[in-house]
């Protein structure tokens, strides 16, 4: 009898230990999800910011050594040439709709310098019958344009099966790597070009861009689950361990 007595305190403080435990787990991972929730309104408060500052203008600015954050989002322009020569489309991009295409980037030499910003000219639909195809675009290399647009960072990168791609049409663009190929300085951020250029013939692209998302409410969502996960623990506790005996007690 003293031995089943000991096992059934064993137990109870097992199923206390593990019931804690889950609620020390859940409404650790429900604050962090609060906290991550925080984060991205603050940083949808800084999208709304850099998005009404001044109007930067590029070619007048010198090449920041890495993507400052306090740069990303800001109205700019830039003068210079582009690099016809140094086109890249990246595949399987998305932009209003399911339809598959490349979004157009291009190496644009910045005005009186050797330095190079790479532009995010915008998205292109790709020929469903043939994948290889490139698109003609038009890119004028001999005058020099104005292009305006929005400072952002490199493109979200996709999984790719090859660590290196050197051809028009990639998956992912490599600022270091893309610096090699037009052998000038590259700079660390990119432009997303949102109206056309200033010369030149236009190039077709659409420049819809999505706005850059911050998911808050997801976080609150996942907060929710992750309180009532715990409160459901505690819950059950209280139910199995603490009510039911009771009542069988008074019973």
């Amino acid at each position: 009898m003293a031995e089943t007595m000991d096992q059934a305190r064993w137990r109870t403080w097992v199923v206390l230990a593990a019931t804690l435990l889950g609620m020390g787990v859940t409404a650790s991972l429900g604050r962090w999800q609060l906290d991550r929730a925080a984060q991205k309104e603050s940083l949808q408060m800084a999208l709304r910011t850099q998005a009404v500052r001044p109007t930067l203008s590029l070619h007048e600015s010198t090449m920041p050594e890495d993507a400052d954050v306090t740069w990303l989002h800001r109205p700019a322009i830039v003068r210079g040439r582009w690099l016809a020569g140094h086109t890249v489309l990246l595949d399987n991009r998305q932009m209003q709709g399911p339809q598959p295409g490349f979004f157009v980037l291009t190496g644009l030499q910045i005005e009186g310098r050797e330095e190079v910003l790479v532009v995010q000219r915008g998205w292109v639909a790709r020929d469903v019958s043939d994948r290889s195809r490139v698109p003609d675009i038009p890119t004028p290399f001999e005058e020099t344009v104005t292009v305006a647009g929005r400072i952002a960072p490199p493109p979200a990168k996709l999984y790719q099966f090859a660590p290196l791609e050197t051809g028009v049409i990639r998956q992912n663009l490599d600022l270091a790597q893309f610096a090699q190929e037009v052998r000038r300085p590259v700079w660390p951020v990119t432009l997303v070009q949102t109206e056309p250029a200033s010369t030149g013939a236009a190039d077709g692209l659409l420049r819809q861009w999505p706005e850059p998302s911050v998911d808050v409410h997801k976080h609150y969502g996942y907060a929710f689950q992750w309180f009532a996960l715990c409160a459901l623990m505690a819950g059950l506790y209280v139910w199995f361990q603490v009510l039911r005996p009771w009542r069988r007690r008074s019973t």
